[in-house]
Formats: structure tokens, sequence, C-alpha cells
């Protein structure tokens, strides 16, 4: 069983930063591609980022792209997710998750948080004056 700890969140003013983290629970995070996602108020989920194994690719939701940085540093057995200027529609919880079936190169960005097999609590981030 594949156990994520997502960490990082906190309450930030409108335009500030977080940088949230990924990690694991006893195995190495290496061979995964990760992608975050977040539950906003109201919504259902919605996929934020990726990075592959390779780190070759990284994807963006459009809501997210020019703000939030996905990286990963495997030394650390750790993704982060740096999030910038950030707004208050991206107040919700986020989630890490893989899909231990994803090829080396690639990763998704999509909707539906059940077409990745595992995920951790999430981390809640709230923007707000």
């Amino acid at each position: 069983q594949l156990q994520f700890v997502e960490s990082g969140g906190g309450l930030v003013q409108p335009g500030g930063s977080l940088r949230l983290s990924c990690t694991t629970s006893g195995f190495s995070l290496e061979p995964y591609a990760i992608t975050w996602f977040r539950q906003t108020p109201g919504k259902e989920h919605e996929g934020v980022s990726c990075i592959s194994v390779s780190e070759t690719t990284t994807l963006y939701a459009d809501f997210v792209k020019g703000r939030f940085t996905i990286s990963r540093d495997n030394a650390k057995n750790t993704v982060y997710l740096q999030m910038n200027n950030l707004i208050p529609e991206d107040t919700g919880v986020y989630y890490c998750a893989t899909d231990p079936t994803e090829g080396w190169g690639s990763c998704r960005v999509v909707a539906n948080i059940n077409e990745f097999d595992y995920w951790g609590q999430g981390t809640q981030v709230t923007v707000s004056s």
C-alpha cells in the first residue's frame, strides 16, 4: 500500500506564496509520476499539475499556469508544488496522487482523482485577507 503525506498548507493572503510537499511513508517516490489535485469548496476534484518520473514532462492546468511550479527532489524523496500569486479561488485541500502504471516520460492532469490508485489525506490551503 503506497501512502502519501502532503504538507505545507496554511493560511495566506492573496498574492502570497506557499510551497506544498508530497512525500511518502516507507517507499521511494522516484519510480512514480506524481499529480497534484485539489478539491475546492463546492467542487469536485480538479487536476492541478503533474511531473513525470523522468522530470522531462511537467503539465499545468490553465488556471495555475504561470503561478505554480512543480518539481521533484528524489534525494529528499519529495515532490514540491510552489504556489505563487495565490488567489482566493485557490482555496481548497490539495492532494498528491499516482498511477503506478504511468510511463517513465509521461504524466496526466485530469479531473478525476479516481483514475489514480493512491493519494494522501491532503493539506488545506486557505487564501484570504
